[in-house]
């Protein structure tokens, strides 16, 4: 086998779960083959760089094998070597994630308590006496 479509490579090294899902990515331009936009059909063969994007990471990997079958995982990784600068990239990163501060911790104020509630309860009561859309006054 000297060369085969992109979207079964993709599946057998087990970047997708499923054909279809590599062949929607591909559809939307998301992995690019020696840095040209790829369609499902288009043939790799090995020494052919190909740039995956998901989420915000881009992994730049080249074709070491050709595989028509899924197999175990440590397989699927013989089918493919990262780039240096890809793993570089992808563990900044991680770093930055790691950095970020806690998304939860932005929360100031959160849910009620029983006695904020009570609380917020009591002054809305007041307010319909005091805030009167009506004509009657």
């Amino acid at each position: 086998m000297e060369r085969q479509r992109i979207d079964k490579w993709l599946w057998a090294a087990r970047f997708y779960k499923t054909r279809s899902l590599a062949s929607e990515d591909l559809d939307l331009g998301r992995v690019a083959v020696n840095g040209q936009a790829a369609k499902p059909a288009r043939e790799v063969k090995v020494g052919d760089t190909v740039a995956i994007r998901r989420d915000a990471t881009v992994r730049t990997v080249i074709v070491r094998g050709l595989s028509g079958l899924r197999g175990p995982a440590t397989v699927a990784q013989g089918l493919y070597a990262e780039t240096p600068e890809s793993i570089a990239m992808r563990e900044r990163q991680a770093q930055v994630r790691r950095d970020a501060p806690e998304p939860a911790l932005s929360i100031e104020h959160g849910r009620p308590t029983k006695r904020e509630r009570r609380e917020l309860d009591q002054t809305r009561r007041g307010w319909d006496a005091r805030w009167s859309a009506s004509l009657e006054d």
